[in-house]
């Protein structure tokens, strides 16, 4: 009962929101508040990555992991392509693994 409570106030909001933003208005302050929201989900996004990249539940993951994220970042400051990120990093990780690595 709660989960189906959760969806459909989910949905409500979902759809009720462009309306009471194109009836209510902007101003200075929204457009503020919508870059301080912007710039929150970058930093959440990046607290996840470098959670994820270092811990592996509450131990260390070793360095491979870490190495490989980082050759997914310099890739993605040089612009290329998703595809040839993921593949870069998820080889970068498994080679020094194979290396004996953790």
């Amino acid at each position: 009962m709660g989960l189906a409570l959760l969806a459909a106030a989910t949905f409500a909001l979902r759809l009720l929101g462009p309306w009471l933003a194109a009836r209510v208005g902007g101003g200075p302050r929204a457009e503020s508040t919508d870059a301080l929201l912007a710039g929150l989900a970058v930093a959440v996004l990046a607290g996840l990555v470098v959670t994820q990249a270092l811990f592996d539940g509450r131990e260390a993951a070793g360095w491979a992991r870490p190495l490989g994220v980082v050759v997914a970042g310099v890739l993605v400051w040089r612009k290329a392509p998703f595809l040839l990120v993921v593949l870069a990093a998820a080889a970068t990780t498994a080679l020094l693994r194979l290396l004996g690595l953790p």
